[in-house]
């Protein structure tokens, strides 16, 4: 099963219409989407504006590829997991967002193990036909929780036993 998830706070049509073309193009793939307030209504498969949190992780980890925009939330949570993954950045210019952080969040991420950038609509539909015949080797996992040398540092800062890691410029 595909899941794709455009986040919970903006629309994305132009995800929600590229994942459900495709899946018009397949339909022996289930696919779910979480499409968010978005005005584009999917015509191939099952669909839900917004995901109680519990289902939101229980399809998470069951589907066999994860589809989204290239949110902080979504990334750490299929990392945490290990969940392949191909992803689509929202735009400014297409009136996706108001400013383009997901094309540098993009960038930043691009070859990290288990996830995949798509930078059209086009390609997102190919790394998704892809992925689904030959699955990505799993991430990396990442961990939940910071690690405790962090946690202790910050716990040392905020107790006033340790200087900050960053220095202010000089003037």
């Amino acid at each position: 099963m595909i899941f794709a998830s455009v986040g919970s706070m903006l629309p994305f049509d132009r995800l929600t219409r590229a994942v459900d073309e495709w899946a018009g193009a397949n339909p022996d793939i289930p696919v779910f989407q979480q499409i968010g307030e978005g005005t584009y209504e999917p015509q191939h498969g099952e669909w839900a504006r917004m995901v109680p949190p519990g289902d939101y992780q229980r399809r998470l980890g069951a589907c066999t590829l994860f589809v989204a925009h290239v949110g902080m939330g979504s990334i750490l949570q299929a990392l945490e997991i290990g969940k392949q993954m191909v992803l689509l950045p929202r735009q400014a210019a297409q009136r996706e967002h108001t400013t383009d952080h997901q094309l540098h969040t993009a960038a930043r991420f691009r070859g990290t193990a288990g996830l995949q950038i798509a930078d059209t609509e086009a390609a997102l539909q190919q790394e998704m036909t892809r992925l689904i015949r030959a699955p990505l080797a799993g991430s990396d996992r990442i961990s939940p929780v910071a690690p405790r040398a962090f946690t202790d540092r910050l716990h040392a800062f905020l107790a006033g036993e340790a200087q900050p890691a960053f220095t202010e410029p000089k003037a």
